[in-house]
This record gives structure tokens, C-alpha cells and sequence, in this order.
């Protein structure tokens, strides 16, 4: 199961890297000056990828609750494959959505029933971060 779970975490980063490209892609093809296709071409994928960086990494900055996490993946996804459509390559945009839809649905169970790190991480709604230890080793007061 280890094998099946990091090829499957290796298809969700690739898959990730190219909704960002196909954002960018979307952004440069849409119509008017220069300027304004550049700032599109930029914009675009940074807001996705700050909206992933601050809900949706395994090292978010925000802990947000699984359904959160699915809400912003299915987010950007939907978008990346709007934007595939639009394009003019429907085929194309309804397959990337099912195998973002399939490897994230694979993704997260993985995760919880086979954690890598020993924890359950950012699926079970742990971030992949801990509450700090207490003095003399014991429970945080603050978890």
C-alpha cells in the first residue's frame, strides 16, 4: 500500500502543478492588451495557489476542518478545468476534473487509513502539525 500511496501523492502534486499551468495558460488567452494578459497570466494561479498554501497544503497555514480542505481542492480543479474548457478542449477539461476528482478521493483516504508519518496529518484534520510539548514531557496545555 506505501507504493500505491506516494505514486498517488506523486500524481496529486502533478496534477496541482498542472491546474496552476492550465490557470496561467487561461490567463494569457484571455483578450486585450498585453499588460493586462500578463497580469491575468500571474494573478490567476497565484490566488489559487495562495488559496491552496493557506487551506489545502499538508502544511497550511490555516488548519481548516477535511470538508474545508475538499472545498478549496475542488475549487481549484473546477476552476483549472473551467479554464481547459474554455480553451475549446472539453474532452480534455472533463477528463483532468474526474482524475483530480479520483486521485483526491484516493489521496484522502490514503492518508488516513496509511499516514507516512506515523499521524494521521492534514486529512484527519491534524495540519501534519503538533501541539508543543508541555515542560517535563506532558500534555500541552494548549492542545
Amino acid at each position: 500500500m506505501r507504493a500505491a500511496r506516494v505514486l498517488n501523492d506523486l500524481l496529486a502534486f502533478v496534477w496541482e502543478l498542472l491546474a496552476l499551468g492550465l490557470l496561467t495558460w487561461w490567463g494569457w488567452s484571455a483578450g486585450g492588451a498585453v499588460w493586462l494578459r500578463l497580469a491575468a497570466a500571474v494573478a490567476v494561479p497565484g490566488a489559487a495557489a495562495a488559496l491552496w498554501g493557506l487551506f489545502a497544503a499538508p502544511k497550511a497555514r490555516f488548519r481548516v476542518p477535511l470538508a474545508g480542505v475538499l472545498a478549496v481542492k475542488a475549487l481549484v480543479f473546477g476552476a483549472a478545468s473551467l479554464a481547459l474548457a474554455d480553451l475549446g478542449h472539453g474532452t480534455a477539461a472533463v477528463v483532468f476534473g474526474a482524475v483530480a476528482a479520483v486521485n483526491t478521493a484516493l489521496v484522502t483516504a490514503q492518508r488516513r487509513a496509511f499516514p507516512l508519518g506515523g499521524t494521521a496529518g492534514h486529512a484527519a484534520g491534524e495540519g501534519g502539525r503538533r501541539a508543543p510539548a508541555a515542560p517535563g514531557g506532558g500534555p500541552s496545555p494548549l492542545a
